[in-house]
């Protein structure tokens, strides 16, 4: 069967971004797969962290993306591939602008590999709009499926079947049986999949060949709350090489199309803050690692220089021009964020001075008053008359629309924007007098009664995650704000 190369025309639903112009044609010609599953937690990660590291021990420089809002799996295949790991969602992300980011972080390198998310056709609805199947179609790439098999055997066959035969264009190439218990059962599994389906097993994981990983939350532990890294993820690679073709898969991902599409440069910016001489501190430690990297590449882009700091075992830095304080976990180091007074008391004095800054999710948590854990309450920044309680479960977890309702240093008003969130924590005591919320919410939970996104003088604190391929106003108004703190001093 041979494969043309695919034409990507950019659909009217793309309304909800920002105009763009300067269609130009591009052309994707890079090895690369997709590691897709029925459902989450099938094992997509494990195979995909394996086949990294194994790619990367032969020398074969690979770049990761992670399909979906993900922050934590982004993390483990960055450290498995030994490079930077990007993130691929359409829903978030404008088609044009995904695809333009696949090919330009990828031009160096030696191939991709695609980890989806969820059940290869799960999306946001019954059609599987935005799941991995469509990103997988969007970049023409072949689909490698990892199965979970624990208590079935011949039924695994009949579903990749039908999953063959549902969607025709889609390049399922071969398969992965995990948790497999004994040859027999394997030996049923594999002859069910290729006769019926007629698609090739290129590996099976047995129960004890999957390399034990923590779980928290919505998914791995995070890497940096992981010791021995590079043990787990070398585990991983043998595991994965004892019993999985990786060189098959390789030939697999060789195999993939050609992708010729039209992109869209973004129109011309009318601001000034490109070339902007700012230096922006970004608090990234263990407590705060939730930033995508595009948002930081979006601010270099913009003349930014990025300082890297710690709000653990730090001072604040008096010679900023502004602050992004990115998700993370800081109730599980709630003690030490609560006694290192030297930073909380510096940054809350250069907030009243007008320092700008930007918080997601976790950072929105650290500029409240405090934060209840394991019943024990922690004092925070006490930016906003507000305190967070960490609950066993998800308070909110998903994608996003909010409309910014009211002016604020970083959107313009009535704008619309999509983002997602996901956290544990609830707001708690809200002085309501003295909150603005400059988000209403149309999709989503925020922060109470549908609303999102805290103003103080030049601070935006939020819930909700952006992305700055996705919310183009983003990077340029955080950009504009430091130049404008920076020029009044």
């Amino acid at each position: 069967m041979s494969f043309r190369p695919i034409t990507f025309k950019c659909p009217s639903r793309l309304s909800v971004h920002p105009p763009h112009r300067n269609y130009v044609s591009m052309i994707l010609n890079k090895p690369r797969v997709v590691i897709a599953g029925l459902r989450g937690g099938s094992g997509k990660t494990t195979l995909s962290l394996g086949l990294l590291r194994l790619w990367n021990n032969k020398g074969r420089r690979i770049i990761p993306f992670k399909k979906g809002p993900d922050y934590i799996d982004a993390a483990w295949l960055s450290a498995a591939a030994k490079t930077q790991c990007y993130n691929l969602d359409s829903y978030i992300i404008p088609e044009q602008m995904l695809l333009n980011s696949l090919v330009n972080h990828s031009k160096d390198s030696g191939g991709v590999l695609i980890e989806g998310n969820r059940g290869l056709f799960d999306g946001v609805d019954a059609k599987g709009t935005f799941s991995t199947a469509a990103l997988a179609g969007l970049c023409a790439s072949p689909v490698v499926l990892i199965v979970d098999c624990v208590k079935t055997a011949a039924t695994v066959g009949v579903i990749v079947k039908g999953i063959v035969e549902f969607s025709k264009e889609l390049m399922i190439k071969g398969v992965v049986l995990n948790y497999i218990s004994n040859e027999r059962h394997e030996k049923v599994i594999r002859e069910a999949v290729e006769s019926y389906a007629g698609v090739p097993v290129v590996g099976v994981l047995k129960r004890s060949d999957t390399p034990f990983q923590q779980e928290r939350h919505m998914g791995l532990m995070s890497r940096d709350e992981t010791s021995e890294i590079e043990t787990v993820l070398e585990r991983m690679a043998a595991a994965v090489g004892a019993s999985v073709d990786e060189e098959k898969i390789w030939q697999i991902a060789a195999a993939a199309p050609p992708l010729d599409y039209a992109v869209s440069e973004p129109a011309a910016s009318s601001s000034d803050e490109s070339g902007a001489a700012v230096r922006i501190g970004v608090i990234k430690d263990s407590a705060f690692q939730f930033y995508y990297p595009e948002n930081i590449e979006a601010l270099k882009a913009l003349g930014a220089e990025i300082v890297e700091i710690s709000a653990l075992v730090t001072d604040m830095p008096d010679d900023l021009d502004a602050l992004y304080i990115g998700g993370g976990f800081p109730e599980t180091h709630a003690l030490s964020l609560s006694e290192n007074k030297h930073f909380t008391g510096k940054l809350k004095e250069l907030i009243e001075c007008d320092l700008p800054v930007y918080a997601e999710c976790g950072g929105l948590m650290y500029l409240g008053r405090g934060i209840v854990c394991n019943e024990r309450y922690y004092s925070m920044t006490g930016v906003f008359p507000i305190d967070f309680v960490m609950h066993e479960k998800p308070q909110a977890h998903g994608y996003t629309i909010v409309e910014a309702v009211e002016e604020n240093p970083y959107f313009p008003k009535n704008v619309i924007l999509r983002g997602h969130e996901f956290h544990y924590s609830k707001a708690v005591n809200l002085d309501m007098e003295r909150l603005n919320f400059m988000f209403k919410m149309k999709r989503g939970k925020g922060i109470v009664d549908g609303r999102d996104g805290l103003s103080y003088k030049r601070v935006f604190a939020t819930y909700t995650h952006v992305h700055a391929l996705g919310c183009t106003q983003w990077a340029p108004g955080l950009v504009r704000a430091a130049a404008a703190y920076k020029n009044s001093r």
